[in-house]
């Protein structure tokens, strides 16, 4: 190649490659001639940076398609949405609020639900269709169906309905007994009507009660994870995907989420599943006790080593209970050999046995253990519900004048004919009624009331005040037991007298 040759090759590369640095450092392509290329997508994010996991998008990419949109359509006339037991609704089920339509026959409900069988069959809250004459379901795909009732049961707050398709995306029931407090868990739903939604947080907690739930079949999954309003019937899931709790309440002062919700567990929602599937509703079985939790100063009254087992107050006369020999003040340690820890375990342990069917009871009495066999009653959510009131008695006629007694902060007066038939009573009903409560005193601390039925005083009944005195002088410095009686039921009342 000849000199002047080279030169040109020489020159013509240094040009070629100052272009090209000059449209680099202009941001364009690294060379004019060169057609435009695609930019390449971006790799996914890491699950796992640094051992630590980085990401749940492959747990939602699973979970999600099963969660559904749930909107209902109730007559305005049909009845109105549970009221709460406080008044600023601090517990809150949080199906989006129905909106009244002016000029409207109907209201619009949302919430949500989870497909649990890939025939269509969904599992979401009570509330959220309670009363609807139409069902709509919205898929992760925008495909809409119109859904027909399975089954709804109050007392759970939880119901079944299905859409007709095959092989739809659903998820399976996970084992909420083997879930533990500090679990890495994903809420998904639709709060408050603006689409799906998948919040992060923990189980706060487990086994707890709200007292809001038709019934009080309660045993909930406390979680951080957000949920609002919508969210009701929602999924909360763990990392492997699994269905472990159906979003129903939240605990809030405003409304919005504050970080303590509540879901319906696995395994309480598959026997209710089951059931409504199979039977169109829900059958339990009934003991027929009252019952209360034993506190420390209960243990301590009761001379008892620990607080362990749950404190019958009351046995309904011809109940399972009372046929099987349970007795006011036996305390049931186990049940078919399972220890029990608390009132609401044993409440969903009967519940969760079918009528008819035998639970074996392991009863402490009297410093020693008894073993009880009850065949359970059914459940009826009708006959639940007391109807005496709360009046406070007057006795205008007895002559009797009250008997203030100082240690405990309150006022006594034997229970008469007329007091009895006040209080709708047995005429023959034993025991001293309060007339005035101390407002420092120490019967007030506890929530002792005007109209309140002292019957016994450390397990031994009382029809007298000076039976009350001589009882607390008996007791010396230890707690008082007292057996107390109101609006028909009873309940064991731990004092520390002043």
């Amino acid at each position: 190649m000849s000199k002047n040759l080279l030169s040109l090759v020489i020159v013509l590369s240094i040009a070629a490659f100052s272009g090209c640095r000059t449209n680099l450092l202009n941001g364009e392509s690294s060379s004019t001639a060169a057609p435009a290329q695609t930019q390449p997508s971006a790799p996914p994010a890491p699950l796992v940076v640094d051992g630590v996991r980085a990401s749940y998008a492959d747990v939602v990419e699973r979970t999600s398609p099963a969660v559904v949109r749930i909107e209902s359509q109730i007559r305005q006339n049909a009845p109105q949405q549970q009221q709460f037991p406080f008044g600023d609704d601090f517990f809150r089920q949080f199906g989006a609020p129905r909106q009244n339509q002016q000029q409207s026959p109907t209201e619009r409900g949302l919430g949500s639900g989870v497909i649990v069988s890939a025939d269509g069959t969904i599992l979401t809250n009570a509330h959220v269709i309670d009363g609807a004459e139409k069902i709509t379901v919205q898929m992760n795909d925008n495909k809409t169906y119109e859904a027909k009732l399975v089954g709804i049961d109050k007392p759970s707050d939880l119901a079944v309905i299905k859409i007709e398709n095959q092989n739809l995306p659903f998820l399976n029931l996970g084992n909420s007994d083997n879930v533990r407090v500090g679990d890495i868990v994903l809420a998904i739903g639709n709060p408050l009507g603006i689409g799906q939604s998948v919040t992060q947080g923990i189980i706060s907690a487990k086994g707890r009660r709200t007292g809001l739930s038709d019934g009080s079949f309660e045993d909930f999954l406390q979680t951080d994870a957000a949920i609002n309003r919508g969210n009701s019937g929602g999924a909360l899931v763990n990392l492997t995907g699994e269905l472990i709790g159906i979003n129903s309440q939240i605990l809030s002062t405003s409304g919005g989420s504050i970080g303590i919700g509540f879901s319906i567990p696995s395994n309480m929602a598959k026997s209710v599943l089951d059931q409504l599937v199979q039977n169109g509703r829900v059958r339990r079985g009934l003991l027929g006790v009252g019952i209360q939790n034993i506190t420390p100063e209960t243990a301590q009254a009761l001379e008892l080593s620990e607080s362990v087992g749950v404190l019958v107050n009351s046995v309904k006369a011809g109940s399972a209970a009372d046929k099987a020999g349970v007795k006011r003040g036996d305390i049931i340690v186990a049940i078919n050999g399972e220890k029990i820890e608390d009132s609401n375990v044993l409440r969903n342990k009967v519940a969760g046995t079918a009528p008819g069917e035998p639970l074996k009871l392991t009863v402490a009495r009297g410093g020693s253990q008894v073993e009880l066999t009850a065949t359970l009653d059914e459940f009826n959510t009708e006959n639940s519900a007391n109807s005496q009131n709360g009046q406070t008695p007057r006795d205008e006629n007895s002559g009797t004048q009250n008997q203030s007694n100082g240690r405990l902060g309150l006022s006594l007066q034997p229970i008469t004919p007329q007091i009895a038939a006040q209080l709708n009573l047995p005429a023959d009903t034993e025991g001293l009624v309060v007339t005035d409560v101390s407002p420092n005193g120490a019967a007030a601390e506890k929530g002792i009331v005007r109209g309140d039925l002292i019957l016994e005083v450390n397990r031994q009944a009382v029809k007298t005040s000076d039976e009350v005195q001589a009882a607390l002088e008996n007791s010396g410095s230890k707690p008082i037991l007292l057996l107390i009686s109101r609006n028909g039921q009873t309940i064991y009342l731990t004092i520390a007298p002043k």
